[in-house]
């Protein structure tokens, strides 16, 4: 039988080949094998085995760990008032929250250019959190992404044949969270066959024309690879012919699993795990056209867009607020709550040069699972995207936390 797909709310993240999702087991399914458990005959019981000590489950280290400001590696070396705006963005959204509402009205005090009272108010307002793995180390991985310009039209033609659809009227999201609120941060994605929800249409059947989506098309563009990486970045920018150019970012998701190409071509040969970037497989797709379609089409996921207001300051990320090139970052929200600042500890693109700041948590990402993970967001445009691309780097990470605030549960502001 086919089952539905269980979800993040969208991707997020450079095409790498660390992705991560979770299974789990349904509690309505567990209760049914205990019913007809229940009913069954009980045969003869077999003679007692030996009686065995149980091993000892050594509990889960808690993620967020509360720390001196003297430990966090490289704090007193940047400057807190680049980081700045993108704070107050957060505040913008989350001033209202009980959590913040202190913090977020002492903020506006605080002249935007005066670093060292930026820098005493984190330290007098804020207690550092050391971010760790369960299994007590406290690195992970850190990736970029950015927002990609793609040549586009808001019609058909020879030149523009690639569509960019916009959310089907068809497609379901359910949200289980007021039932099962362990599946907070996951939703239900489908259709109507019938009396019966049964899984949305994947990439292959949506792209070949299956699924209801004509007169959906918000822009044509020009190049296959670059629309799936749109796809991957969820959000950029269309540019005509005419030289307007146009924001649009993520609206849904159809429900499956993001699936790396990049991991893909590795696995069968087609890269090295060194080329496995936006670059590299930008390069393999131009030299083998022919085998494009079929290779994105065994990743199932399709992201569906929709256009944004062009005097944004930036694409809007998971928090609703407009991203900050170089200080925000994507999160797993399970660990890491949405809107809070964030010390980052890493090291700048394919060089062991630090790169330490603070940033600011606004975005999520499908792709983005773990204690210890990020995705740094560089901003628009090709240099951007050349940080993004090659970024795959270690770092660490330390959340500031309002003082005497209880540490919210599932990254709830």
């Amino acid at each position: 039988m086919t089952m539905l797909n269980f979800s993040p709310q969208r991707h997020r993240g450079t095409e790498n080949i660390d992705k991560h999702r979770g299974n789990f087991c349904h509690p309505l399914l567990a209760f049914a094998l205990f019913f007809l458990a229940g009913c069954a005959v009980t045969p003869e019981l077999p003679p007692p085995e030996p009686v065995v000590p149980p091993k000892v489950q050594v509990p889960a280290l808690p993620a967020l760990t509360p720390v001196t400001w003297d430990t966090v590696s490289g704090w007193p070396d940047d400057d807190p008032a680049a980081a700045w705006p993108a704070f107050m963005q957060s505040c913008a959204t989350l001033k209202n929250k009980p959590n913040w509402q202190a913090v977020c009205k002492a903020a506006v005090a605080i002249p935007a250019q005066d670093s060292a009272a930026q820098r005493t108010f984190f330290e007098e307002n804020f207690l550092p959190y050391q971010v760790s793995n369960p299994d007590g180390s406290n690195q992970g991985l850190i990736t970029g992404y950015y927002e990609p310009l793609l040549r586009g039209a808001k019609q058909r033609s020879a030149k523009y044949r690639y569509p960019l659809y916009g959310m089907p009227d068809d497609l379901l999201i359910i949200d289980l969270a007021s039932v099962y609120p362990e599946l907070k941060s996951m939703r239900l994605r489908g259709r109507l066959q019938g009396n019966r929800v049964v899984p949305y249409f994947s990439r292959a059947e949506i792209e070949h024309g299956d699924a209801p989506v004509k007169g959906k098309e918000l822009f044509w563009v020009d190049d296959p690879i670059e629309l799936f990486f749109l796809q991957i970045q969820g959000s950029g920018k269309i540019r005509l012919d005419s030289g307007e150019t146009l924001s649009i970012g993520y609206a849904e998701q159809n429900g499956y699993p993001y699936k790396s190409i990049g991991k893909l071509l590795v696995e069968r040969g087609e890269l090295t795990l060194e080329k496995a970037s936006l670059q590299g497989i930008s390069n393999w797709a131009k030299q083998n056209p022919d085998k494009v379609r079929k290779l994105l089409d065994e990743n199932a996921s399709y992201v569906f867009f929709r256009e944004l207001p062009n005097n944004l300051t930036g694409p809007l990320g998971a928090l609703g607020v407009p991203l900050t090139a170089g200080r925000s970052i994507a999160i797993d929200p399970r660990t890491t709550p949405l809107g809070a600042p964030v010390f980052l500890a890493t090291t700048w693109p394919n060089t062991e040069r630090p790169l330490n700041r603070l940033m600011v948590a606004q975005d999520t990402g499908g792709a983005i699972r773990g204690a210890v993970r990020a995705d740094f967001f560089w901003g628009f445009g090709s240099e951007a995207g050349g940080f993004a691309g090659s970024m795959r780097q270690r770092g660490k990470m330390w959340v500031l936390w309002p003082k005497d605030v209880p540490l919210p549960q599932n990254g709830t502001p």
